[in-house]
């Protein structure tokens, strides 16, 4: 069904959510350091995060506001002990989802991972990404990493259709047919310029390679060819 990381420092009770998570048919990935999410989290495609305050090395908050600020938009239900007004209002505005206070009845977190999971799919269908790279069609918002990327219309356009296209060889002709709407020899220079744009506006000396150049066939959005 979902991938679902369960960030729990407690090994009995990270076990039993393990299990009746596996059991209601999602893959989880179960750790107990905030080492070890961060890991999963920028290695594994996630529907969902069950997330414990209370880490060994580290604050949970101090996780999720981390994966916010890569641009992250899973889900996350915080799962603590701290059941005060005060700290419940401190998940949520740290960017948690939902927040249940321990300890919980096993259905219950099961039908709020429900809710959260429905709610996303519907997001879903106007947010396009690949990795840390996000765009909102709706807003017309682009972010990497976290960061807001200013686009013009074009270029907008031009990533849009490689992200629908990402992890495939797309080529000039494609790209002038269904972005520029004309013949590929007249464009052929400007889709050149236009994608140097667009690779210079997305990555920087620091982050990771996403716009690839396919020699002899055009170019990839995605993982490396």
């Amino acid at each position: 069904m979902s991938n679902v990381l369960v960030l729990e420092d407690h090994q009995s009770l990270r076990s039993s959510l393990e299990r009746g998570l596996r059991e209601e048919g999602h893959t989880v990935f179960p750790v107990s350091s905030r080492a070890d999410g961060m890991n999963v989290v920028r290695t594994e495609p996630l529907d969902a995060i069950i997330l414990d305050l209370q880490l060994p090395d580290g604050d949970g908050l101090q996780f999720l506001r981390e994966v916010r600020r890569d641009g992250l938009a899973v889900p996350v239900l915080v799962a603590s002990a701290r059941d005060t007004v005060d700290e419940r209002i401190l998940g949520l505005d740290s960017g948690a989802d939902d927040y249940l206070v321990k300890p919980f009845a096993f259905g219950e977190l099961v039908a709020r991972l429900r809710s959260l999971l429905r709610r996303a799919a519907v997001v879903s269908d106007s947010v396009l990404r690949h990795d840390d790279l996000q765009i909102d069609l709706l807003t017309r918002k682009v972010t990497r990493r976290g960061e807001e990327v200013s686009l013009t219309r074009r270029l907008f356009e031009l990533l849009e259709y490689l992200l629908r296209h990402r992890n495939e060889v797309v080529t000039r002709e494609m790209l002038a047919r269904d972005v520029w709407k004309a013949s590929t020899a007249t464009w052929t220079n400007v889709i050149e310029v236009q994608i140097r744009e667009l690779r210079r506006r997305i990555e920087r000396p620091d982050w990771s390679r996403l716009l690839h150049t396919v020699r002899g066939e055009g170019y990839l959005l995605g993982d490396r060819p």
